[in-house]
């Protein structure tokens, strides 16, 4: 081990930045998150430096470092001038003076090397290469960035006020740290995560009057899984994934994402097409609430956003009924995914100022959609599964006053490798949707802002017709 890592405190205590460029003030704003106060020595600053020093954030010393200036004073010192001869200097004044120094892009020239950081204040975590590769310690901290969530600092806070207590009501080391663990693994935490922190209080609170460990309950997360890129998942989504018990999945869902869920959990296929449901709704409903109150984490997961044509609110309506615990987490909807993918903007100042989404699944033999509202022009229209009715739509649009020229466009498998994106108009995209055997899940989007396709798309999927994202089979 080349470095030893311990964390300073330096609240409150005089820190000397060396230094007025960019990379100074870097290291001065890490040290005033730390608590410090901070002097900057430099002739010239940046712009930010300058501003903290008028809302007397830092103070300065408006003086060219040399083997008079005096540093002992200081609890810790960053030489981070771009002069190497000045920041050799710099350390050694501050080794003669047995005072921290780190010398910037320089590991082995000071005592001590700033770490990447990940921050959940009171939770920390550093990464350090030892100084060989800043750039991979950067790239390690963006993986565990993606992997912890923010809320855990407010956790710390937490066990933090209660630290004392149970201390008290646990004589035993090692039974205060297995009411930890059991605090750290149960709901306490999860309603914490969620928002709820004062629940989260009384539930720690009764946990320890009554002296038991806190027992895991049932909930549901009702996840948005996105429109197909595994990339376009929420931090949080990822983490529901990879502690539920059991996930109900629809048939929008990809297989990569599927893979992401934790792989002992057990899957329960519930998906629907056109006129072939392998679970009703209403069972789906009653299924969610049964698994729960057997005491599951049970993952809901569906494709593109819940609450838009994804029938969450059923969902949750009936959870609320039963007093079972959820928590509704966004994805991406296949409106707004599949449309940036296809480099087609869904409102453009140019072309369109407002944006619907409709739904063309049939209902009683009829798209029961209000055409006039629809046909108005200046708007894109965004259609979810409406393939099977794609005639119908074109020719309504056109029947209540839309263009036959106006431009549309289907999107088939949107954000995935298979994506494809067929531009026509409202007049002959039909025919050409009919001949090109386009497969679901599909999106049609209407109006002038496909004109921008051609010069604005910068997705380039790796089709495989062969490995088609077909997911009725599952």
């Amino acid at each position: 081990m080349k470095y030893l890592p311990i964390f300073m405190n330096i609240r409150d205590r005089d820190c000397l930045v060396v230094g007025g460029g960019e990379i100074a003030t870097r290291k001065a704003a890490l040290l005033n998150d730390a608590g410090a106060k901070v002097t900057v020595m430099s002739p010239d600053l940046t712009t930010t430096l300058t501003e903290w020093l008028g809302e007397g954030k830092i103070t300065r010393r408006d003086c060219p470092f040399d083997e008079n200036t005096d540093i002992s004073d200081y609890r810790l010192v960053v030489a981070a001038t771009n002069n190497k001869v000045i920041n050799q200097l710099i350390s050694d004044k501050a080794k003669a003076s047995n005072t921290p120094v780190n010398v910037v892009d320089q590991p082995d020239a000071g005592t001590f090397i700033m770490p990447s950081i990940v921050d959940r204040d009171p939770v920390q975590i550093a990464i350090s290469t030892g100084g060989a590769s800043p750039v991979l310690a950067r790239l390690l901290r963006g993986k565990l960035e993606s992997t912890i969530p923010t809320t855990y600092g407010r956790l710390a806070k937490l066990v933090e006020e209660f630290r004392d207590k149970v201390k008290s009501r646990f004589d035993n080391v090692t039974e205060r740290r297995h009411f930890w663990e059991q605090v750290f693994q149960s709901r306490i935490s999860e309603l914490l995560f969620a928002g709820k922190e004062q629940k989260a209080r009384e539930a720690l609170q009764a946990a320890l009057e009554s002296g038991d460990h806190p027992t895991q309950t049932g909930e549901v997360y009702l996840v948005g899984a996105g429109p197909g890129d595994p990339d376009l998942l929420t931090f949080k989504a990822l983490r529901l994934m990879q502690q539920a018990d059991v996930v109900l999945h629809d048939r929008l869902v990809s297989q990569p994402i599927l893979d992401m869920v934790r792989r002992d959990a057990e899957r329960i296929y519930v998906g629907k097409e056109r006129n072939h449901h392998a679970v009703r709704q209403e069972n789906i409903n009653d299924l969610l609430v049964e698994l729960a109150q057997q005491g599951k984490r049970v993952l809901r997961l569906k494709g593109g956003d819940p609450f838009i044509f994804g029938r969450g609110g059923e969902e949750i309506e009936t959870l609320a009924e039963n007093n079972v615990p959820f928590q509704v987490v966004p994805g991406i909807t296949a409106g707004a995914g599949c449309a940036s993918y296809s480099g087609i903007p869904l409102t453009h100042r140019d072309y369109a100022q407002s944006c619907t989404f409709v739904t063309g699944n049939l209902k009683d033999g009829s798209v029961d959609l209000n055409w006039s509202a629809l046909a108005e022009p200046s708007q894109t229209i965004v259609f979810y599964m409406g393939l099977k009715t794609l005639s119908v739509i074109c020719e309504q649009l056109i029947a209540h006053g839309r263009r036959p020229d106006t431009p549309a466009a289907i999107v088939q498998q949107g954000t995935t490798r298979n994506q494809r994106v067929l531009t026509a108009t409202l007049e002959t995209l039909p025919d050409i949707t009919s001949d090109e055997k386009i497969l679901p899940p599909t999106l049609i989007i209407v109006g002038d802002v496909v004109k921008l396709h051609d010069k604005l798309a910068w997705y380039e999927p790796e089709v495989d017709a062969a490995a088609h994202w077909d997911q009725a089979s599952l």
